[in-house]
């Protein structure tokens, strides 16, 4: 599968941000874990998991029963290897916890004619307080 011009790239990454969310927030999270390739590497909040099985048990661990993210926008960009790059910006609201800013990225490779995260990075927005020196 070769890579993607803007708009296809685009399409791609939309539909794997809706996919992806929607599957976080109303399913059962260890189906995730199929979007992910194989030796994926997923960066939650500095601490890292590497494969889908390391990937699936954080992702079904989280300490919360309910979720709901909200998107506030999104950067899709092809790369020179032919991938696709998203940024995603939102706040998600975990239970009766206040709603919390967060940035996501994911990086889609074309694997065996279908597109797969292999790189995934989240940090909740909260790391934007200034630090006196």
């Amino acid at each position: 599968m070769q890579g993607c011009d803007n708009d296809l790239c685009q399409k791609i990454g939309e539909g794997f941000v809706q996919v992806y969310y929607n599957q976080f927030d109303n399913t059962n999270r260890m189906e995730l874990v199929n979007l992910y390739a194989e030796g994926a590497t997923l960066t939650w909040e500095g601490m890292v998991f590497h494969g889908r099985q390391a990937i699936a048990g954080k992702l079904t661990g989280m300490p919360f029963q309910q979720i709901k993210h909200i998107i506030t926008d999104q950067d899709v960009q092809p790369t020179v290897d032919n991938s696709i790059l998203i940024m995603v910006f939102g706040q998600l609201k975990t239970d009766n916890d206040p709603p919390m800013a967060f940035h996501q990225v994911f990086m889609l490779k074309a694997q065996n004619c279908n597109w797969v995260c292999t790189n995934d990075v989240f940090r909740l927005g909260i790391h934007n307080i200034p630090v006196e020196s």
